[in-house]
Protein backbone atom coordinates (compact mmCIF):
# COMPACT_ATOMS: atom_id res chain seq x y z
CA UNK A 1 0.00 0.00 0.00
CA UNK A 2 3.00 2.63 1.11
CA UNK A 3 4.86 1.71 -2.63
CA UNK A 4 1.05 3.10 -3.91
CA UNK A 5 1.21 6.45 -2.26
CA UNK A 6 4.69 6.99 -3.49
CA UNK A 7 3.75 6.38 -6.50
CA UNK A 8 0.72 8.99 -6.97
CA UNK A 9 3.16 11.25 -4.76
CA UNK A 10 5.61 11.67 -7.96
CA UNK A 11 3.27 11.75 -10.05
CA UNK A 12 1.98 15.18 -8.76
CA UNK A 13 5.20 16.93 -9.10
CA UNK A 14 4.94 16.55 -13.13
CA UNK A 15 2.59 18.97 -14.41
CA UNK A 16 -0.28 17.89 -16.83
CA UNK A 17 1.33 21.04 -19.27
CA UNK A 18 4.58 19.96 -19.45
CA UNK A 19 3.74 16.54 -20.66
CA UNK A 20 1.18 17.85 -23.00
CA UNK A 21 4.27 20.45 -24.22
CA UNK A 22 7.02 17.09 -24.96
CA UNK A 23 4.14 15.08 -26.88
CA UNK A 24 4.84 16.04 -31.03
CA UNK A 25 3.08 14.56 -34.23
CA UNK A 26 5.86 12.99 -36.44
CA UNK A 27 4.97 10.73 -39.37
CA UNK A 28 1.28 11.31 -38.31
CA UNK A 29 1.45 9.54 -35.08
CA UNK A 30 1.78 11.59 -31.45
CA UNK A 31 5.05 10.41 -29.86
CA UNK A 32 7.50 11.33 -27.11
CA UNK A 33 11.36 11.73 -27.68
CA UNK A 34 13.88 9.55 -25.62
CA UNK A 35 15.74 12.44 -24.04
CA UNK A 36 11.72 14.17 -22.66
CA UNK A 37 11.35 10.81 -21.43
CA UNK A 38 14.32 9.88 -19.79
CA UNK A 39 14.82 13.21 -18.17
CA UNK A 40 10.97 12.21 -16.78
CA UNK A 41 12.26 8.97 -15.83
CA UNK A 42 15.37 10.74 -13.95
CA UNK A 43 17.71 8.43 -15.96
CA UNK A 44 20.13 9.34 -18.48
CA UNK A 45 18.96 9.55 -22.23
CA UNK A 46 22.38 6.56 -23.05
CA UNK A 47 20.74 4.50 -20.54
CA UNK A 48 17.22 4.34 -21.51
CA UNK A 49 18.12 4.33 -25.00
CA UNK A 50 20.10 1.40 -24.19
CA UNK A 51 17.78 -0.38 -22.30
CA UNK A 52 15.14 0.04 -25.50
CA UNK A 53 18.21 -1.44 -27.67
CA UNK A 54 18.34 -4.75 -25.88
CA UNK A 55 14.78 -5.37 -25.99
CA UNK A 56 14.12 -4.24 -29.38
CA UNK A 57 11.66 -7.35 -29.71
CA UNK A 58 9.42 -5.13 -27.48
CA UNK A 59 9.34 -2.08 -29.74
CA UNK A 60 8.02 -2.66 -33.06
CA UNK A 61 7.76 0.33 -35.87
CA UNK A 62 4.46 1.36 -34.74
CA UNK A 63 5.71 1.45 -30.99
CA UNK A 64 9.27 3.27 -31.22
CA UNK A 65 11.33 4.69 -34.50
CA UNK A 66 14.52 6.77 -34.92
CA UNK A 67 13.97 10.27 -36.24
CA UNK A 68 15.35 11.07 -39.83
CA UNK A 69 17.94 13.99 -39.65
CA UNK A 70 15.02 15.62 -41.75
CA UNK A 71 12.76 14.90 -38.96
CA UNK A 72 15.51 16.15 -36.51
CA UNK A 73 16.16 19.01 -37.72
CA UNK A 74 12.71 20.16 -37.93
CA UNK A 75 12.23 18.58 -34.26
CA UNK A 76 14.97 21.05 -32.94
CA UNK A 77 13.72 24.12 -35.03
CA UNK A 78 10.45 23.73 -32.95
CA UNK A 79 11.88 23.11 -29.36
CA UNK A 80 14.52 25.79 -30.06
CA UNK A 81 16.35 24.81 -26.77
CA UNK A 82 18.22 21.55 -28.13
CA UNK A 83 22.04 22.59 -29.41
CA UNK A 84 24.08 21.19 -31.55
CA UNK A 85 25.87 18.55 -30.09
CA UNK A 86 24.01 18.53 -26.70
CA UNK A 87 22.70 15.02 -26.99
CA UNK A 88 23.47 11.78 -28.38
CA UNK A 89 25.39 11.79 -31.81
CA UNK A 90 22.76 8.79 -32.82
CA UNK A 91 19.39 10.02 -33.72
CA UNK A 92 15.95 10.51 -31.29
CA UNK A 93 13.90 7.64 -30.79
CA UNK A 94 10.45 8.71 -31.01
CA UNK A 95 8.27 6.59 -28.93
CA UNK A 96 4.55 6.29 -29.32
CA UNK A 97 1.63 5.45 -26.86
CA UNK A 98 2.17 2.05 -26.96
CA UNK A 99 6.10 2.40 -27.02
CA UNK A 100 5.81 4.26 -24.13
CA UNK A 101 3.72 2.31 -21.65
CA UNK A 102 6.22 -0.65 -22.97
CA UNK A 103 9.25 1.45 -21.66
CA UNK A 104 7.61 0.68 -18.07
CA UNK A 105 8.08 -2.83 -18.41
CA UNK A 106 12.23 -1.79 -19.75
CA UNK A 107 12.48 0.70 -17.08
CA UNK A 108 11.78 -0.51 -14.05
CA UNK A 109 11.90 2.18 -11.43
CA UNK A 110 9.40 3.88 -9.11
CA UNK A 111 9.68 6.91 -10.97
CA UNK A 112 9.21 5.64 -14.02
CA UNK A 113 6.27 3.79 -13.49
CA UNK A 114 4.33 6.74 -11.72
CA UNK A 115 5.64 9.18 -14.69
CA UNK A 116 4.59 6.10 -16.99
CA UNK A 117 0.84 6.19 -15.83
CA UNK A 118 0.19 9.97 -15.69
CA UNK A 119 1.97 9.80 -18.86
CA UNK A 120 -0.87 6.98 -20.29
CA UNK A 121 -3.49 8.92 -18.87
CA UNK A 122 -2.52 12.31 -20.96
CA UNK A 123 -2.78 10.22 -24.30
CA UNK A 124 -6.08 8.89 -22.84
CA UNK A 125 -7.25 12.43 -22.61
CA UNK A 126 -6.09 13.72 -25.22
CA UNK A 127 -7.40 10.80 -27.59
CA UNK A 128 -10.81 11.49 -25.78
CA UNK A 129 -10.61 15.18 -27.14
CA UNK A 130 -9.74 14.08 -30.51
CA UNK A 131 -12.91 12.05 -30.55
CA UNK A 132 -15.06 14.75 -28.75
CA UNK A 133 -13.74 16.85 -32.00
CA UNK A 134 -14.68 14.25 -34.15
CA UNK A 135 -18.30 13.49 -32.98
CA UNK A 136 -18.82 17.63 -33.33
CA UNK A 137 -17.32 17.86 -36.72
CA UNK A 138 -19.66 14.54 -37.58
CA UNK A 139 -22.97 16.68 -35.92
CA UNK A 140 -22.01 19.55 -37.81
CA UNK A 141 -21.62 17.95 -41.46
CA UNK A 142 -24.91 16.14 -40.45
CA UNK A 143 -26.59 19.42 -40.14
CA UNK A 144 -25.05 21.10 -43.06
CA UNK A 145 -26.11 17.79 -44.90
CA UNK A 146 -29.40 18.59 -43.63
CA UNK A 147 -29.73 21.90 -44.45
CA UNK A 148 -29.30 21.94 -48.11
CA UNK A 149 -31.54 19.27 -48.15
CA UNK A 150 -33.86 21.42 -46.62
CA UNK A 151 -32.77 24.06 -49.44
CA UNK A 152 -33.36 21.86 -52.36
CA UNK A 153 -37.07 20.76 -50.54
CA UNK A 154 -37.61 24.89 -50.17
CA UNK A 155 -36.82 25.75 -54.10
CA UNK A 156 -39.00 22.52 -54.73
CA UNK A 157 -41.72 23.90 -52.95
CA UNK A 158 -42.12 26.62 -54.87
CA UNK A 159 -41.12 26.03 -58.52
CA UNK A 160 -44.49 23.67 -57.96
CA UNK A 161 -46.13 26.86 -56.97
CA UNK A 162 -44.47 28.86 -60.18
CA UNK A 163 -46.20 25.73 -62.11
CA UNK A 164 -49.12 25.46 -60.18
CA UNK A 165 -50.09 29.69 -59.94
CA UNK A 166 -49.43 29.07 -64.02
CA UNK A 167 -51.82 26.41 -64.54
CA UNK A 168 -54.46 27.89 -62.38
CA UNK A 169 -57.73 29.38 -64.30
CA UNK A 170 -57.94 32.46 -64.53
CA UNK A 171 -61.29 34.73 -64.82
CA UNK A 172 -61.59 36.60 -68.37
CA UNK A 173 -61.21 39.99 -68.67
CA UNK A 174 -64.42 42.35 -68.05
CA UNK A 175 -65.27 44.69 -71.17
CA UNK A 176 -64.10 47.71 -71.44
CA UNK A 177 -66.61 49.97 -69.47
CA UNK A 178 -67.06 53.51 -68.59
CA UNK A 179 -65.08 54.29 -65.40
CA UNK A 180 -67.44 55.12 -62.71
CA UNK A 181 -66.64 58.29 -60.14
CA UNK A 182 -65.72 61.84 -60.31
CA UNK A 183 -63.45 63.41 -62.95
CA UNK A 184 -61.84 66.04 -61.78
CA UNK A 185 -60.82 69.08 -64.59
CA UNK A 186 -63.83 69.31 -66.42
Amino acid sequence: MAEKKDISLQTSTISDDLLVNKIYLIRGQKVMIDNDLAELYGVETKQLKRQVRRNMERFPEDFMFELSDGEYHVLRSQIGTLKQGGHSKYPPMAFTEQGVAMLSSVLNSTQAIAVNIQIMRIFTKIRQILMDNTDIRLEIEKIKRSLDNHDKNIGLVFQYLDELNDKIARPPLLPDRERVGFKIGE
